[in-house]
């Protein structure tokens, strides 16, 4: 959940929208974006690993923690094209938080990105994440599958604090917010 705080902006994004905007949250685990997301008026579909059932009902508990009860939850795995995700409604906001956190899953989540951007032209993913090592990143991954990328300032919204949401963690975090979204010099062709 690091730093997600820039989604209270989605309340501002979804007011000043003629439409209700549609979020897909990918490896929700306790879902805390994705629920933040629907509290402020998106409809909302969560996702996490058809592989881990105890996570989809991790996602489950927490819809009903919250009284989110018709909040749809689904089994994406990344880099697999199920039937799950082949059946999702348009998106308009991608949401991931601290997913990449495994080197190794780094291309299966931006195929999956990549998927559900393609198929929903305007669509982004807003992700953050722990920055764990300098040497990993997914540079090159966007530009293989065609996505650039935004880097969202943390003390644009003042959550540069080491102390975060009165947090006391132990240590020094870098943590990153980026959107991702169609690289334009392909998106025009």
């Amino acid at each position: 959940m690091e730093c997600f705080e820039r989604i209270f902006q989605f309340e501002d994004i979804i007011r000043n929208e003629k439409k209700t905007v549609t979020v897909t949250e990918l490896g929700s685990g306790t879902s805390l974006p994705g629920i933040l997301a629907a509290k402020c008026g998106g409809n909302v579909t969560l996702s996490d690993s058809e592989d881990l059932p105890h996570c989809l009902e991790n996602c489950r508990k927490s819809c009903q923690a919250n009284g989110l009860l018709d909040i749809p939850v689904i089994g994406i795995t990344w880099g697999r094209f199920n039937e799950a995700l082949l059946d999702l409604p348009p998106v308009d906001i991608i949401l991931g938080s601290d997913c990449f956190y495994d080197s190794k899953d780094f291309e299966d989540i931006i195929v999956t990105v990549s998927y559900l951007i393609k198929q929903n032209k305007d669509a982004e993913f807003w992700c953050t994440h722990q920055e764990r090592s300098s040497n990993r990143t997914v540079d090159v991954l966007l530009l293989k599958w065609g996505l650039e990328c935004e880097i969202v300032s943390l003390d644009s919204f003042d959550a540069d604090s080491p102390t975060l949401c009165g947090s006391n963690l132990p240590g020094n975090h870098t943590i990153h917010m980026y959107i991702i979204r169609a690289d334009r010099r392909y998106k025009e062709k």
